[in-house]
């Protein structure tokens, strides 16, 4: 499987130290030439920037061959939607509200940063508690009642 991500979910994963989550759910990640600006942007944290220099070999760089026309969104967004349109994938990595909505009415099935986690906990790989302290540590906008929707969930499993 091939997923398709914004900046957000990446920089975060790799934040917490989740990246290969990505790997391990769903085999190879594609992202666009403006979400890997953004990873090496001199303001991104340098963990995120060394992740971003050094792709691991599941993670590629692809341009969308059909440019988007969502002006209000920002590049990363803009270019994220339009390849996983392109590409058919099952469903992207993106955690900004307004993307979401508006991969959503594309008909594009939007996984966020907290999917992630819980799909890996769900799976036995992470502890959820840990992973969502760890995120909370960053700058990461998170709801408290999405984040007790999660661990409630996880905790009837």
């Amino acid at each position: 499987m091939i997923v398709v991500a914004d900046t957000g979910p990446i920089n975060y994963l790799v934040l917490i130290g989740h990246i290969d989550l990505v790997q391990k759910l769903y085999g190879a990640l594609i992202i666009p030439p403006a979400v890997h600006r953004e990873l090496l942007h001199p303001s991104a944290p340098p963990m995120v920037r060394a992740w971003a220099l050094n792709l691991p070999r599941w993670a590629d760089v692809r341009l969308p061959s059909v440019g988007s026309r969502f002006a209000e969104l920002g590049p990363g967004e803009r270019e994220a939607i339009a390849l996983a349109l392109e590409l058919t994938t099952k469903f992207i990595l993106l955690d900004e509200i307004l993307g979401r909505r508006i991969a959503l009415q594309q008909g594009i099935v939007v996984k966020g940063t907290l999917g992630v986690l819980e799909e890996a906990a769900s799976l036995q790989l992470i502890d959820l508690p840990e992973a969502i302290r760890r995120l909370r540590e960053t700058n990461i906008f998170l709801a408290e009642a999405v984040v007790q929707q999660v661990l409630g969930r996880h905790k009837q499993r």
